[in-house]
């Protein structure tokens, strides 16, 4: 677990996308670090709203309140106070779906990111903001350090990489401090239904067939569990001059095919779960295999939790609350 820098107590933190998977998370955890956290989010419908509003709920009882606008129109500064001094950037359109058109990744990820960087800049009090990118911009293979070029290949990588570019942009202008941490394969309690292992987990409750694309049971993944993955968001704060204007890649080092994410669902519900074999995802990772030295070296970073920790603690989460 991180231990907060005691210098940097009682900051005021905004975080986009705060409904979220990830999002909902930091929040909590910057709360209990004893910031004050102002959320973000727009609840637009593409994932289950029912989980959106449960991570709220859960927000809100820790004393986290949730703003409900959209960075795609600038209206949203107006709702924001001006002495924010974090960001966390969360809000994106995610992942790779045949359902998302080129424009719902260009508008969510590029122009809504250029919007939040404007009102960043207004900004007299801001010590950092923090781009959340994502292993996808690496390519086909997500193996590398950060200093290797970007080869991503999908509408989704293409328009994370643009962002997080516009974002370190303004480290590089000296108008402001920012940095990106590209994160791989998060798993854990809130993850979005349509991902991996939510979706195992449902299929297995309710006896219904997996949808595995064709060839990925034996794709590579870094999959993390979403408390780690905090831990190393949340330990910038406070490094602001080591991490501003870098990339730093946030995963396991620890390798795991879709094979074995599924056979650790069907050993913690002791429930074996149909497959359905299904067309081959476009643009879909082989490997990801995360390279934290720079992590390491920057922020002590370090995951522990192993696989069937945080399919556990997930199986839990969703006996919980929908079960």
């Amino acid at each position: 677990m991180f231990l907060c820098n005691t210098t940097n107590k009682n900051m005021r933190i905004l975080v986009t996308g705060a409904a979220g998977f990830i999002g909902s998370h930091t929040c909590e955890r910057l709360k209990s670090l004893g910031h004050e956290v102002i959320g973000l989010d727009n609840f637009n419908d593409y994932y289950s709203l029912e989980l959106k509003h449960l991570n709220e709920k859960a927000l809100y009882n820790k004393g986290v309140s949730i703003i409900k606008s959209d960075l795609r129109d600038n209206a949203f500064a107006e709702l924001l106070p001006k002495d924010i001094n974090y960001i966390f950037h969360f809000a994106a359109q995610p992942g790779i779906s045949a359902s998302s058109t080129f424009e719902d990744y260009f508008n969510n990820n590029i122009i809504a990111t250029k919007n939040l960087i404007d009102y960043a800049l207004m900004l007299p009090n801001l010590k950092l903001m923090v781009n959340i990118g994502t292993s996808s911009i690496y390519g086909l293979e997500a193996t590398f350090p950060e200093s290797i070029a970007p080869q991503p290949a999908s509408h989704y990588g293409v328009t994370k990489l643009a962002a997080e570019q516009l974002v370190l942009q303004k480290s590089r202008e000296k108008l402001l401090q920012s940095c990106s941490l590209r994160l791989y394969s998060v798993i854990g309690p809130r993850e979005r239904p349509e991902k991996m292992y939510t979706k195992l987990i449902m299929c297995a409750f309710n006896n219904t067939e997996f949808p595995l694309y064709q060839g990925s049971a034996s794709h590579l993944r870094s999959f993390t569990y979403v408390g780690d993955i905090v831990d190393g968001i949340v330990s910038v704060i406070g490094n602001e001059a080591k991490v501003n204007g870098e990339i730093i890649n946030l995963g396991t080092e620890v390798e795991h095919t879709t094979q074995d994410g599924i056979d650790a669902v069907e050993q913690v519900i002791g429930q074996s779960i149909k497959i359905n074999h299904v067309a081959a995802r476009a643009g879909d990772q082989l490997r990801t295999k995360a390279n934290i030295d720079k992590a390491r070296k920057f922020l002590n970073y370090n995951p522990q939790t192993t696989l069937l920790e945080g399919v556990n603690a997930q199986v839990e989460w969703y006996k919980a609350n929908f079960l």
